[in-house]
């Protein structure tokens, strides 16, 4: 292999460096000895990193303490400021940092400490340059792979959240309240559902704009959740139609929520509400209860949306609870 084929395979490696991580990976190289340091520096920036040196531990804690790193390399042993307190500090400073010990003593003791305190891995002296290669490149792979397993949670997560008002969205209502109905049934239990409509929400569309009505939207589903208990799911149904799942909950609590919120929200102020009738700002709610009103969840939700129209028909700003008949 002549010198240009050498580095066209060099440059191909470090490109692929670069298209394998959105950013190029920092590490923190620290040792009191020069010539290891340096030698490291030169062994992981012709790997493709961007390295940063440290001479001593006191130097390494203030450089974390003013930067990110993705990896840090320390030695263990150290004047004044060793690698153990290094791996300490680092763990408390920035503990998304992951850290690489090296020791010359091939100590286990040592490499086990270093792992309980947080330490990914650890590396023995004298230093084996292709071990060196294949520790950094695990501990940079790890990171990858972890932080693209959250995103992939994170993705996941925003996908059943509506974009608007960030409650659950319309597929998200489905499938939760598929569960809990099911669990209800399991375990012999109570879900209500309330379903909420903002009175006469295409008059302050009319009047108002819908960027002032988007505002509305995403205020009511605050008030919502605020009011709410963390079991609760709330989602936004559709349009200015909103749905609250009440696990274990009877249908007379549920009630109780209920009136609370359509007070509250007759009782606060919005921006431009003169504009409807009676100058303010309305909810009507319809309520059902498994398994007291319905057998299922499209039962269920059959219920509670009948029971929603029936306050708008009898003149909105209302609760109106299914009221089934028991056999």
């Amino acid at each position: 292999m002549n010198n240009h084929q050498f580095k066209t395979i060099e440059a191909e490696e470090k490109l692929s460096i670069k298209k394998k991580y959105s950013n190029i990976p920092k590490i923190l190289v620290v040792d009191d000895e020069d010539v290891l340091r340096q030698m490291l520096t030169d062994v992981l920036q012709e790997e493709g990193f961007d390295v940063e040196i440290a001479r001593n531990g006191f130097e390494a804690i203030g450089k974390i303490n003013k930067n990110h790193f993705d990896l840090i390399i320390t030695d263990v042993m150290m004047p004044e400021v060793d690698g153990i307190e290094v791996l300490k500090k680092a763990k408390e400073i920035d503990p998304d940092s992951d850290v690489i010990v090296m020791t010359g003593y091939a100590s286990v003791e040592t490499a086990v400490q270093s792992m309980r305190l947080g330490a990914v891995d650890y590396i023995t002296k004298p230093f084996n340059i292709d071990h060196i290669k294949i520790i950094v490149n695990r501990s940079i792979d790890r990171r990858v792979l972890k932080r693209k397993a959250e995103e992939g949670e994170f993705y996941k997560e925003l996908s059943k959240i509506d974009g608007l008002t960030e409650v659950y969205n319309h597929r998200s209502f489905h499938q939760i309240l598929e569960a809990e109905v099911n669990r209800a049934k399991r375990y012999n239990r109570q879900v209500s559902l309330m379903m909420l409509d903002i009175d006469n929400f295409k008059t302050y569309n009319d009047s108002n704009g819908h960027p002032a009505g988007d505002i509305i939207l995403k205020q009511l589903a605050w008030v919502f959740t605020k009011s709410c208990r963390e079991c609760d799911h709330i989602a936004r149904y559709g349009g200015d139609e909103f749905a609250i799942i009440f696990p274990e909950t009877s249908k007379k609590e549920a009630a109780h929520i209920g009136r609370r919120l359509r007070q509250t929200i007759k009782d606060s102020s919005f921006e431009k509400e003169e504009v409807l009738p009676g100058g303010s700002l309305t909810i009507s709610i319809g309520l059902a209860s498994f398994p007291d009103d319905a057998m299922d969840k499209d039962d269920l939700l059959g219920k509670a949306d009948t029971a929603l129209y029936q306050a708008k028909a009898d003149g909105r700003n209302k609760i109106v609870i299914c009221d089934t008949p028991q056999n």
